[in-house]
């Protein structure tokens, strides 16, 4: 599955035009639909379910997946399931990982902790892939636990983005998997410019922050409208002079955070960069109702970009991450629409009341961004 490719993504692999070879996107931002589509589709599945999530919960959630893959497993068909060891610590492995290996699963632990080799624990698969038969493919910020899903989570699940694809995009997919699967994990699918949507991981042999300069690229070419939603936000140097650029352009910059993380120091670090992008003119918005999860970026509503990382040092420069980037007019559409139905539920961060915040946050916000690289 590797004819085709080339490894450069800066000249053999220019990212996509518009009007160009599509693919037909579908979007999910209940976890509930997203988790009944994956599992109709790993149910049907024939010759091979290829899975590799960050979190696999042992919950009502994670063994409804562990049962769908024994069962297609026991039917002979090939099921990989690649689980990163650090996201899924404590949840997976005592009973899950177990019981899918005695069903003919292939289980595989992503960088599990040894002494021998104590950095590498720093580094995590942090994508969410699942690809069924080479034709179909689901990709972005769910994770398989029971905080996506409204049944067994509530009104507070968590607010994610996730899409589903088929035909070339969902083969691209199926050869990324099986290149990191191998251990080749700078591998980057060839791309002619003719597609108007591909895939990109943020590690490849010619860059190893692919995603970062993605980031920068589209900051910088922005003419009108930046619309960013991320749930960790911690922008290195160049992205924020990338964001106070464009602001200085003249372009309407708008971020879209949760009001309270799941990860406080995340949060804290965040709150540390606020007030010099609010003086800038970048507009902040907080999400409300729940933890927000979804990393979604539109510029110029000609141009976006989901998947599974987030604008902060982790993910950008030590994690693996794979997004999908778009200038399908449709799929930009449909994200623009949703961001500013969040939008809607979300309170702006006024810059006055910034700057005149009390000095307990302020301290909390300068341990936050005193270890920014290891949140």
């Amino acid at each position: 599955m590797r004819n085709s490719m080339v490894d450069d993504p800066c000249s053999c692999n220019p990212l996509p035009e518009p009007g160009t070879i599509g693919a037909t996107i579908q979007l999910y931002t209940e976890g509930d639909h997203l988790f009944e589509a994956m599992l109709a589709a790993i149910e049907g599945a024939q010759e091979q379910v290829w899975m590799e999530t960050y979190i696999f919960a042992d919950d009502e959630v994670g063994r409804r997946f562990a049962r769908a893959l024994s069962e297609r497993a026991r039917a002979g068909v090939e099921v990989r399931l690649l689980v990163d060891a650090l996201g899924s610590l404590f949840q997976f492995y005592r009973s899950l990982g177990p019981e899918l290996g005695q069903s003919g699963v292939q289980v595989r632990h992503f960088h599990p902790w040894h002494w021998r080799e104590p950095l590498r624990y720093n580094r995590r698969d942090h994508r969410k892939l699942l690809v069924v038969d080479g034709h179909q493919a689901f990709l972005g910020g769910f994770n398989i636990h029971r905080q996506s899903s409204r049944r067994y989570f509530g009104a507070e699940r968590w607010r994610d983005t996730h899409a589903s694809f088929q035909g070339l995009l969902a083969r691209q997919a199926a050869e990324l998997f099986d290149a990191f699967w191998r251990g080749d994990r700078r591998w980057l699918p060839y791309n002619d410019g003719r597609k108007s949507s591909v895939l990109v991981p943020n590690q490849t042999r010619s860059c190893r922050r692919r995603l970062a300069c993605l980031y920068k690229d589209l900051l910088s070419s922005a003419k009108k409208q930046v619309c960013l939603t991320t749930p960790y936000f911690v922008p290195d140097h160049r992205t924020q002079k990338a964001l106070l650029a464009a602001v200085k352009r003249g372009v309407d910059v708008r971020l879209l955070v949760p009001r309270t993380s799941d990860v406080r120091l995340a949060g804290w670090a965040a709150n540390a960069v606020y007030a010099h992008l609010l003086d800038a003119g970048v507009r902040i918005y907080e999400y409300l109702p729940r933890m927000l999860h979804a990393k979604v970026a539109i510029v110029d509503g000609n141009w976006a970009t989901l998947g599974t990382a987030n604008l902060d040092y982790r993910s950008l420069f030590q994690n693996y991450e794979l997004n999908l980037v778009s200038r399908d007019p449709d799929l930009c559409s449909r994200l623009q629409a949703q961001f500013e139905l969040d939008v809607a539920e979300a309170s702006a961060v006024c810059a006055t009341r910034w700057r005149n915040r009390r000095w307990i946050p302020r301290l909390a916000e300068l341990l936050g961004w005193s270890v920014r690289r290891w949140l």
